[in-house]
């Protein structure tokens, strides 16, 4: 008995610390008087992970997908890019160049498109954050579960199911992180703000989200 109280407490661990991780980027995120950098941080890298996939680094066009890619930023990002059309027109366009030039488009197009809501915007990214870092934190712990119930079976294949455990526990948090990038991106591209009520929504939701916090707070004080 002892030995089994023991391992689970080993299991345990894990997700604890993913949750500490999660927490502080929860916490971080309401804290902010801005998320803008951070948007704009995140949107780089997504941008950049999706070149990548289609344009491998130090490659040569012979390797690239470009209508892949056009397809792919389209679908991420709410934007038609004729890249295309751009390596036709210069040949001397290479990979690292042509990622600066799609980079550009895509964060000034965000800008663009949003202008109209203003400074309120921030508030937008911010509660489009929270609501993803939620809903993919529950599936995640769903994945984690049903990870623990069948971890035992890889002794069966000679192999260390707590070595396993954490090994595929850290691959499935690296693929949340990941996921919350990329979830957050597509849904900024796409979302239509038009009117004041939209706003109000928003602002309603962020009071209940404090509200929650300091009442969160005040039970474990």
């Amino acid at each position: 008995n002892f030995d089994i109280r023991k391992q689970l407490l080993e299991f345990d661990d894990v997700p604890s610390n993913q949750r500490k991780v999660i927490y502080e980027q929860r916490n971080d995120i309401l804290d902010s008087t801005s998320m803008k950098d951070t948007v704009t941080r995140i949107r780089e890298d997504v941008i950049t992970q999706t070149i990548y996939d289609h344009m491998p680094p130090e490659s040569i066009e012979e390797q690239w997908d470009v209508p892949g890619l056009e397809k792919a930023l389209s679908s991420e990002f709410s934007l038609s890019l004729p890249i295309q059309q751009w390596l036709d027109e210069d040949d001397r366009l290479e990979e690292s160049r042509l990622r600066e030039q799609i980079t550009k488009q895509l964060q000034e197009a965000y800008v663009e498109r949003y202008a109209h809501v203003g400074d309120q915007m921030r508030e937008v990214e911010r509660q489009i954050m929270l609501q993803v870092l939620d809903n993919l934190w529950k599936e995640h712990l769903a994945s984690m579960d049903q990870l623990r119930q069948g971890i035992g079976l890889r002794a069966y294949a000679q192999k260390n199911p707590k070595q396993e455990y954490k090994r595929e526990s850290f691959a499935l948090f690296e693929e949340l992180l990941d996921n919350i990038k990329q979830d957050t991106i597509r849904y900024l591209s796409h979302i239509e703000i038009a009117s004041e009520d939209d706003m109000a929504q928003l602002e309603e939701r962020r009071r209940r989200e404090q509200q929650n916090r300091e009442y969160q707070h005040n039970q474990v004080a």
